[in-house]
């Protein structure tokens, strides 16, 4: 038999025999309960990097260890193939997005799959293929009849040169179009909606429901949500019958308001700027209305502001106050207004130093002194000052008379409020899923019927990055007749945002080739919800609250019966790549691609300098990626996992070291040896000879142990690297045994490979075979300890004479304090230190040691 361990053979001739044997296929047989283990699906750039394998990796593990332990698992992989680099590839290459998506998809499925993964191919999905998107309409007409989908005016980055809508991320740090250079503007249009917020409530509350979730997560998701309760309070403008709405969680401020902002773009700042104020006021909302919200809202800017001439009232104290404009305050958020209270909010206190507003304190703390000059707001609870009929009540009690007493005079109330904000799904482009809705004269905004699904999208359209979308443009498929009264209409041209298309994928996974329905409810209630879901840490607000959002709609709608999507995350660490710098460099140029540079004498290849060294997520524009495929060559699949799994706990940041690569390739080729060892050199059948000796006992406890402390560290916490730990551990004792011919040295070769299966499955495979098995060692059971052999029949006492150890003896396990101190008096080393000394006390640890005082 050949000795050498080759990766690549066995890794494509076990990966053939799966796929023959169909051995990822879920497993029908409804009686095993289901596991659905799922990673979140990749983005088909074209090229796996090593962030993937690890994520992927973790799944699999889990995925193989499930099917092992008797469940019938899920775990499918599909592509999240719709956005924008597929849309700058046609302008920049003349390739339309399908062929270059698809195109990548390939690549990148054979990519997966020569690492081995146990996926269910049979499931795969891609969200641009008009067989997924049809139901992705399907689902965004359920939303519109549900009245949670709706159009309303709002802000889009706009490009004036290329007369173009841009994503965030195409705007640059300085406002900038990353095509044009062009100044970027913000311009309204007419953009869907989906209604998150009336679900705002249930979204916070169960998070409650996942303790399989990390708490950083759950805290990132509740803040974003950020429900508040406050006061909603009405100014009236001097000379109106209008009234600024405010809203606030300080209400016990409210003696303390000397003035009040409007956002620039309200629909009240015309109405109460003043003839004088008029120019200087519009040439200021002009100037804002161009600037992003990240530009308006940046904590490191200076707040700027105008008077708008006009006045309001604070309805507490009858005075009259100024309003003003400020480029902080966003219409979108809370009322599009707020009240200034720079006595005790930070901002308002900055800003109310700069332009030379009055600040009035009406809250000290405990014993405080009102009249004492503010050098910084004071924005800690106290007692109430300078507020009429409240002063001297605590903020607490003060909140809530103040708002009492704003009900009865009918200018207030409470009010719960949410930072969340109902969710813009309209973008302005061509790779993305059609919204099924067609504009009418006559009926307005009419639902595509159900048997027109999918509008596809059309394959003869021109890019060019310039001008409007590209499917406005096309006449062709714009104009179509209304499907309810037949007059010419017009198609709605803007795609749905990609978050849509992941925020119901994993529901479509359990019944993926259904043609007649988005998926069978008997089946993903059965499957779902999904188990462990597996991912980066960059999708713990955005997706993740998307698909719990589409999760509770589609169980109003009645097509699932459960809450919550998913059961238990996991947020894997980024894998990080030794990386060089400059430090007398700026920006991207700092950066010294690792394969450039000597490690012994690391220096600048264009200037000779010394350079610095660090471990930072691995990336192109750093130059410190290592590909996948180069260490798959040099090594095999199983090494780079074993590698990638034992290195860090998943949810740790993980260090790319080549030398412990090589420590993991090196360990395969010793459990290699050991098992081929033995093959060789022993019957295929072994019995067993009357009592184990002591040696066996030790041997099968070193067994169970490993058992027990593997199976231990694969729930829950998912601890792969200490229980690659114990393998080795088990590996080291198998080769130290000295019963090689024993049944119980079988018994420990034969679990050392059954255990090595979910983490190293091809070579597990090979070997498990070369044992003389027919069958696939992923089909075997996974093993359960025998908790008799974890009992030692013999333990080592430890001796210690003054707190020092001199040594230690075997003694039986079973032996009590009476026993443990006989065999010590008797032994040896007792008898060196103790004899003709007198023993003064005694202390026995059992199981431990024993202490000899002497005097």
């Amino acid at each position: 038999m050949d000795s050498r361990y080759n990766p690549t053979e066995i890794e494509e001739k076990w990966q053939k025999t799966w796929n023959e044997l169909g051995l990822d296929k879920i497993s029908l047989d409804t009686n095993k309960p289901k596991y659905y283990a799922l990673s979140m699906f990749p983005y088909p750039s074209g090229s796996l990097h090593m962030g993937h394998v690890r994520n992927y990796t973790i799944t699999d593990v889990i995925a193989r260890l499930k099917r092992m332990q008797g469940y019938r698992v899920l775990h499918p992989m599909g592509w999240d193939a719709f956005g924008l680099p597929a849309e700058n590839a046609a302008i920049d290459r003349g390739v339309p997005p399908s062929n270059w998506t698809y195109q990548n998809i390939d690549q990148m499925r054979q990519q997966l799959q020569r690492l081995g993964l146990s996926i269910d191919w049979d499931c795969e999905l891609a969200t641009c293929s008009p067989d997924y998107y049809k139901w992705t309409q399907w689902i965004f007409l359920q939303f519109y009849q549900a009245g949670l989908a709706y159009q309303k005016e709002a802000a889009v980055n706009w490009d004036p040169i290329d007369q173009t809508v841009l994503a965030n991320e195409q705007v640059d740090s300085e406002g900038r179009s990353w095509r044009s250079g062009a100044k970027v503007e913000r311009k309204l249009l007419r953009q869907w909606f989906f209604k998150i917020t009336d679900y705002a409530e249930e979204l916070l509350n169960d998070l409650e429901k996942l303790p399989g979730w990390p708490e950083r997560v759950k805290l990132m998701q509740a803040n974003w949500i950020g429900k508040s309760t406050g006061a909603y309070l009405e100014f009236p403008i001097v000379g109106s019958s209008e009234k600024i709405g405010v809203y606030t969680t300080r209400p016990d401020t409210v003696y303390g308001v000397s003035y009040v902002v409007l956002a620039p773009e309200h629909p009240l700042t015309q109405l109460v700027t003043t003839p004088e104020q008029q120019a200087a006021v519009e040439a200021f909302v002009q100037e804002v209305t161009n600037q992003s919200e990240l530009e308006r809202t940046a904590e490191d800017k200076p707040k700027r502001g105008i008077p708008t001439g006009g006045k309001a009232i604070n309805p507490f104290t009858g005075e009259e106050i100024p309003i003003w404009i400020a480029d902080y305050v966003l219409y979108e958020y809370g009322t599009g207004a707020v009240m200034g209270v720079p006595a005790h909010d930070a901002r308002d206190f900055k800003f109310a130093k700069e332009q030379n507003l009055p600040i009035k304190v009406v809250i000290v703390p405990e014993g405080g002194d009102a009249s004492a000059p503010l050098e910084s707001a004071y924005t800690e609870p106290g007692v109430l000052v300078n507020s009429s009929q409240f002063d001297r009540l605590n903020s607490t009690d003060a909140k809530k008379a103040i708002v009492e007493y704003a009900e009865q005079q009918g200018f207030g109330k409470e009010r719960v409020q949410y930072r969340l904000r109902d969710w813009l799904i309209s973008r302005q482009r061509y790779w993305g899923a059609p919204i099924p809705i067609i504009h009418c004269p006559n009926c307005g905004a009419v639902a595509v019927p159900d048997q027109d699904l999918p509008v596809k999208l059309p394959e003869n359209v021109e890019f060019t990055g310039r001008g409007g979308s590209p499917l406005a443009k096309l006449e062709s498929w714009v104009n179509v007749p209304c499907p309810n009264c037949g007059t010419p209409a017009k198609r709605e041209t803007d795609t749905m945002d990609t978050f849509i298309d992941s925020s119901w994928y994993f529901l479509r996974f359990t019944d993926a080739k259904n043609e007649q329905q988005v998926f069978d409810s008997a089946r993903v209630n059965d499957l779902m919800p999904v188990d462990q879901y597996v991912g980066g840490i960059e999708h713990a607000i955005l997706h993740l609250l998307y698909s719990r959002f589409f999760t509770k709609v589609l169980r109003d709608r009645g097509l699932l019966n459960f809450d919550e999507p998913f059961q238990r995350l996991l947020t894997q660490g980024m894998v990080q790549g030794l990386t060089y710098f400059n430090p007398n460099k700026g920006g991207k140029d700092k950066w010294v691609p690792s394969h450039l540079v000597n490690p012994n004498d690391p220096r600048d290849p264009q200037t000779g300098e010394p350079l610095q060294r660090i471990y930072a997520t691995m990336s192109k524009s750093k130059g410190n990626g290592v590909a996948p495929e180069d260490v798959i060559n040099k090594y095999g699949v199983d090494t780079a996992r074993m590698f990638i799994l034992f290195k860090a706990p998943p949810e740790k940041d993980l260090e790319w070291d080549e030398a412990d690569v090589e420590g993991q390739f090196r360990f395969l080729n010793r459990v290699w040896r050991l098992v081929t060892e033995f093959v060789n050199s022993h019957p295929s059948s072994v019995t067993h000879k009357g009592q184990m000796t002591k040696n066996e006992k030790d041997l099968r406890r070193a067994i169970h142990t490993a058992i027990k402390e593997v199976s231990e560290d694969v729930e829950d916490e998912y601890q792969f690297n200490t229980a690659i730990s114990e393998l080795m551990k088990l590996s080291n004792a198998l080769t130290d045994a000295s019963c090689k011919d024993s049944p119980v040295y079988a018994e420990g070769i034969q679990t050392l490979v059954v255990l090595l299966a979910p983490f190293a499955p091809h070579i597990a495979d090979e070997l498990w075979h070369l044992l003389g098995n027919s069958n696939s060692v992923h089909t075997q059971t996974w093993p359960k300890y025998d908790s008799a052999a974890l009992v030692a029949d013999e333990i080592n006492l430890v001796i210690q004479i003054m707190g020092k150890t001199r040594g230690a003896i075997p003694v039986p396990a079973q032996a009590d304090k009476a026993e443990l101190e006989k065999y010590a008096r008797e032994s040896e080393i007792a008898k060196r230190y103790i004899e003709g000394k007198e023993i003064k006390k005694v202390i026995v640890v059992p199981g431990k040691l024993i202490n000899f005082v002497i005097g």
